[in-house]
């Protein structure tokens, strides 16, 4: 009673310091009710995908799918990410409301062309940094209605990235850190491709046929090995908001041209192109 005594009358700091410390002793005595368990935070998010209709179960560290994923076929969005999954349960395909699957940072080495294709509405589909083996056209044949996509850091999935064009609703393909060497001109069928991110890989030059791109408003060619590009990628200033080149040893463009920004950058190799 002494010390609470001298604690009270004493500075504030000194009793707000003493609390503190209190507090910290009483909840290492409760153990693992200040941790809340894998099971109590799939139920916390089972609970709010009622009214949210998004289920995020990313980061639970966790080798299969939890039975939750499928318990309601309201979701549209299912969030798996961060996890040490490899395989996709059968019973995935219930949801049939599901838009948007989010499969990033796991250990899928297969594609799981059998669920997916049995998801009706789906729309989106993120794999990006799994160990996926290849990749083969007919295993996308069943997914017409995507329209985003993104294989990012799937260095050994795509041996063709061109067989991505059998997805013709796609309009965002992100494929970062494939070890591309080549610019996937094939790509170019993908009528409403909108954004296309080829960032961190080995691409040194850039087609004339870029100009075929007319609906894209976002290219990200960030982090490659890009010297000169090509006046052709100016035909693309009127859709075109969003260019992204830093980390390229450009050497046919100046320096304050590309400070200058998107709409600089494509003026300039316009003005490049050779008039008729």
């Amino acid at each position: 009673m002494l010390v609470v005594s001298s604690l009270v009358s004493g500075p504030t700091s000194t009793l707000m310091k003493y609390l503190r410390s209190r507090l910290s002793s009483e909840e290492e005595a409760s153990g693992s009710r200040a941790t809340p368990t894998k099971v109590d935070q799939i139920s916390a998010a089972r609970r709010l995908s009622v009214s949210s209709k998004e289920l995020n179960l990313s980061g639970l560290g966790v080798p299969n799918v939890p039975p939750a994923a499928w318990e309601t076929s309201d979701v549209v969005k299912l969030d798996l990410s961060k996890n040490l999954i490899e395989d996709l349960p059968n019973e995935l395909s219930l949801c049939s409301s599901l838009q948007a699957l989010i499969l990033s940072n796991n250990k899928i080495k297969k594609w799981p062309g059998m669920v997916v294709s049995s998801l009706p509405s789906l729309t989106s589909l993120k794999l990006d940094n799994n160990p996926l083996a290849e990749i083969s056209p007919t295993d996308l044949e069943s997914l017409s209605k995507l329209e985003i996509l993104d294989l990012s850091g799937n260095a050994s999935s795509l041996s063709e990235p061109s067989v991505v064009s059998s997805l013709p609703q796609l309009q965002e393909l992100y494929l970062r850190r494939m070890k591309l060497q080549e610019f996937p001109i094939g790509l170019v069928q993908l009528k409403h491709l909108r954004i296309l991110n080829l960032s961190q890989n080995n691409l040194t030059t850039i087609p004339e046929g870029i100009k075929d791109f007319s609906a894209l408003i976002e290219l990200d060619l960030s982090d490659n090995n890009i010297t000169r590009l090509p006046a052709e990628l100016g035909l693309l200033e009127p859709s075109l908001q969003v260019l992204k080149l830093d980390g390229n040893p450009l050497r046919s463009i100046r320096r304050t041209v590309l400070e200058r920004g998107t709409k600089a950058v494509l003026s300039y190799l316009k003005e490049k192109l050779p008039s008729n």
